[in-house]
């Protein structure tokens, strides 16, 4: 159980959902720099705050949730710069590796632990203390942090070093934000055909459906470097030439599946058409320098 004063700085919607969920059960200072935030709060057990330094100042911890990574920088810059500083800093906002790393280094020079502590999850569950936070940090920064997030979180992922938190919230929102573009271009080709959207749900939430090249392609196969059968290269090239025509056939203007073809035609010409298409990671491993298998 954490002891002291909890700080928290941005007290917008996440922020004040995460604030919901922990007024009353330990002592809260929070601040947002648009006052009309103060009567969104007003029902809270929570003492509002002058300044970010103030918070920074009375707090023992301070939890950020901020809408932008130039915000964050800024905030963090006045928590060190006052007299006395927190001895943690929480980071929730969406900011990139590069940032926390900043903002880590620069808590590490004032003797402040910080750890990034990105989340997943809704306004609801965070209201209701059940994220899932994706956290960054060293271990003993990571094990004063942990009281807070265990009042706020259902699950605890911690990743690495500082970053590691940010790092995996950015992947997964561009995964979610490429993959709602698919959906929109898949829904207008049914459309277009005569498919009932409920029936295209159907059919692609089944197992075999974008489940599936996550958990058989991704986790079975290019996790162990296993290419060989399945799918070919050369095959599933062939069906998304047919996704391309038929959409050409209906005027359907396509971005995300357009994109996604051309490492089909690069692996094909590479000569890697018999291998499971699943192989098409074997680019990325030579374009990027890096080894996608763990064994």
């Amino acid at each position: 159980m954490m002891n002291g004063t909890l700080g928290m700085i941005g007290l917008g919607n996440a922020g004040s959902a995460l604030a919901s969920a922990l007024s009353g059960r330990l002592p809260l200072m929070g601040y947002d720099a648009n006052p009309e935030r103060r009567a969104a709060v007003g029902k809270l057990d929570l003492v509002w705050a002058a300044s970010a330094g103030e918070v920074g100042a009375k707090a023992d911890t301070v939890l950020l949730s901020l809408p932008k990574p130039e915000i964050s920088k800024a905030v963090v810059a006045e928590l060190l710069a006052g007299g006395k500083r927190p001895a943690m800093v929480i980071e929730t906002s969406t900011i990139t590796p590069k940032v926390a790393r900043e903002l880590g280094e620069a808590c590490k020079a004032a003797g402040v632990a910080f750890v990034d502590a990105a989340i997943g999850g809704g306004v609801q569950s965070m209201a209701a203390g059940k994220v899932t936070f994706l956290v960054g940090g060293d271990d003993a920064a990571f094990a004063k942090a942990k009281p807070v997030l265990d009042m706020l979180a259902e699950t605890i992922h911690h990743l690495g070093p500082v970053g590691a938190g940010s790092g995996a919230k950015i992947v997964n929102n561009g995964v979610m934000h490429a993959l709602m573009v698919v959906l929109i271009e898949a829904g207008a080709m049914a459309k277009k055909l005569g498919i009932p959207m409920k029936t295209l749900v159907e059919v692609l939430g089944r197992p075999d459906g974008i489940r599936r090249p996550l958990e058989h392609r991704f986790r079975e196969r290019m996790l162990d470097g296993n290419y060989d059968g399945g799918m070919s290269v050369m095959n599933a090239r062939k069906d998304s030439t047919l996704a391309l025509q038929t959409a050409q056939d209906y005027g359907v203007p396509l971005f995300a599946m357009l994109a996604a073809h051309t490492p089909y035609e690069i692996a094909q010409q590479k000569g890697m058409g018999d291998l499971d298409y699943a192989s098409l990671a074997k680019l990325w491993e030579e374009w990027c320098d890096l080894d996608f298998t763990e064994k």
